[in-house]
Formats: C-alpha cells, structure tokens, sequence
C-alpha cells in the first residue's frame, strides 16, 4: 500500500510509517542495540540491523520497515571515518578543510558497505513481503555539513565558510558525495529496498539560493538515477522556502516537516507528487485524547490520495511507546471527511 501511495496509486487508506521508528522508543531495540559495545559496531552488524529493522512493524504495526543504518556511513566509505559519541552525537577526527583533503576523498563504488546490503536482504527476508523496506542516505550537503564542521552544530557555520569562500572545492565535494550516494542506493535497491528517502537534515540552515545551489542540485543528481528503479523522496527539514524548487524534481515523494501548512504545499508541489508528514513529534507527548484529535486534523488536511502519513521528524527517544502505537492506530483506522480541513501549520 505504501508503495502504490508513492506511484500516485489508489489506496483504502493513508499508509504510516515512522522516521526513527527503529529507535529507543522500543524496549525491545535497546535489548538488541545492547549485544554492540557500540553504535557503530551495532550498524556494521547485519544481523542485528535486520531485527531492528523489523521490529516496529512487528510491534507498531507501521507499514513500511526502513533500514536500521547511518548517513554518515557515506563519508566514511569515502575515506573519512566518524564516531558516535553517546549523548554528544558524531564526531569526526579529521575534517575537510582543503583541496588535498577533497583529493584524498574516494569515489565509494558501494563495494565497501556491504554490510548494509547484507541487513537488506536479511530484514527482507523477515519481512516476507508484508510491507515494502525504505533504503537512504543523506543529502550531499548535510554530508558536507558534517564532514566539514566536524559534529553536529546550530549553525554549521564553518561548513556554511565553505560553501562561501570556496566554492569550487565544495562543488567538487558534493560532487563526488554524490555519486558515491547514487552508487550506495543503486546497491541498496539490488539487494532489495523498494523505495529511498535522501535526509536533507540541514536544508533550513541555507538561503534559498545557496541551498538551491549547493543541496538541491546534487540531490536531483540522486534522484534522476536512483527514480528510474524505485520511487525516491526528498525530506528537506525546516526548508518549506524551497518547495517550488523540489516541484521540479524526479522524486516521486516530498516529505514535510511540521512547519508546513498541507494545503499550502499541495498548492506549491501540485498532484504529482505524494506528500508525506508531518505531525510534531512533540505531539506525542501530550494526551491521547489530544493526539487523536490532531491526528485526524492532519490526515483529514492532506486527504486521502497521494499521501503517506509521518511525522515531521524523528521520533524522540523519551517518546512513549504506547503513544506511538496509538498514533500509529489512529491512522489506520481513520475515516475521511468528504473534503479536506483547514489546517493551520
């Protein structure tokens, strides 16, 4: 279902699946993340990313799996290793400052995260066909971003210094993110991923015109190779100022955080395009009562056709899970107004 939703296909309902739904909300992940002394060992083991992938489908009940992995897998497969320091987020040792350290960058074939690919087809295989399994990566910029600045940052100023000041360098860079990304998602669909979402997490941080330049531009590299085998979706957080851009893209889906009003991109993207999103995360903390009475605001907004349900961001990992869940059944059970509500983002 969640498939025919992203083609524009008729569906009995909106389809949900939930960004970071293999996650610490689950008790259940946390048992399993701990048999890896660490976050990264834990993502290079195929076995047990393949149970966490599947997890939330078995316990929430979503109707896509995504792979458990990490964007930054990218950066490293090209040549820049990162650590996951607990509570702190990544870490880079060495940064992207120069020409010579663009030179050292690879171009990955793909060949070198077979790991990921290995956890495909063994959560493929658990999943028997019950629901379609999400393949990603990240942006090239939100790549950079990282790659240059180091960690993560309010402001990825210093990554921000270099688009400005050296430009050409940063070309070169996204570049070659890029198509080591198009590589890395072309295996991903061989092994088995039905359709692949590329994270610009970073997106908000840019003007429109640089993001246009410096994001856009090489996601629709991704996409203009990555669509011609499976449907592909843009999440461009905190970027609504660039919608009438993403129109222009071979995605097939644009995923929308909880800053965009849904009638107001419906009018900017057009019927072309699925819609995915874009409840707040923090809706989730409230009552139950509050959550279902914003959840069925939400889906009676968008309406019922060319959508995917989400939220507007990852799930926080103080969520509870009961209240995942009953978001989760909220969706699924909803009946549809015969036109859509108003919505106020």
């Amino acid at each position: 279902m969640l498939l025919r939703a992203a083609k524009g296909e008729e569906v009995e309902r909106a389809p949900v699946w939930l960004m970071r739904q293999a996650g610490r909300v689950l008790p259940e992940y946390r048992a399993v993340r701990a048999k890896s002394k660490n976050f990264i060992e834990f993502v290079k083991n195929p076995e047990l990313a393949a149970e966490v992938t599947v997890q939330p489908v078995d316990i929430l009940g979503v109707d896509a799996a995504i792979i458990f992995s990490d964007i930054l897998v990218i950066p490293e497969a090209m040549g820049l290793p990162y650590q996951m320091i607990e509570a702190k987020g990544p870490w880079f040792e060495k940064t992207l400052a120069t020409q010579e350290d663009v030179d050292k960058l690879i171009i990955t074939d793909g060949s070198n995260l077979q790991y990921v690919y290995d956890a495909i087809r063994l959560a493929k295989k658990q999943l028997d066909n019950r629901v379609p399994l999400i393949g990603f990566c990240g942006a090239p910029w939100t790549l950079l971003a990282y790659m240059v600045e180091g960690s993560g940052s309010k402001t990825f100023s210093k990554a921000k210094k270099f688009l400005y000041t050296q430009p050409k360098l940063a070309h070169q860079t996204l570049e070659k993110i890029a198509k080591s990304s198009i590589n890395y998602l072309l295996a991903q669909v061989e092994a088995g991923a039905n359709l692949i979402q590329i994270f610009d997490s970073w997106a908000g941080v840019l003007s429109p015109e640089m993001h246009k330049e410096f994001s856009l531009k090489y996601m629709n590299m991704i996409c203009d190779e990555v669509s011609k085998k499976v449907p592909v979706t843009i999440f461009a957080k905190d970027a609504h100022f660039a919608l009438a851009e993403i129109k222009n893209s071979s995605c097939s889906v644009v995923g929308l955080d909880w800053s965009v009003n849904p009638q107001e991109a419906r009018k900017i993207i057009g019927s072309n395009k699925t819609l995915q999103g874009n409840a707040d995360p923090c809706l989730l903390y409230a009552s139950f009562d509050e959550i279902e009475k914003q959840t069925k605001q939400m889906l009676n907004a968008f309406g019922k056709d060319r959508y995917i349900a989400n939220l507007g961001h990852g799930l926080y990992p103080d969520t509870e899970k009961e209240k995942v869940k009953f978001f989760v059944d909220c969706i699924k059970k909803h009946s549809y107004t015969k036109t859509p509500q108003t919505l106020h983002a």
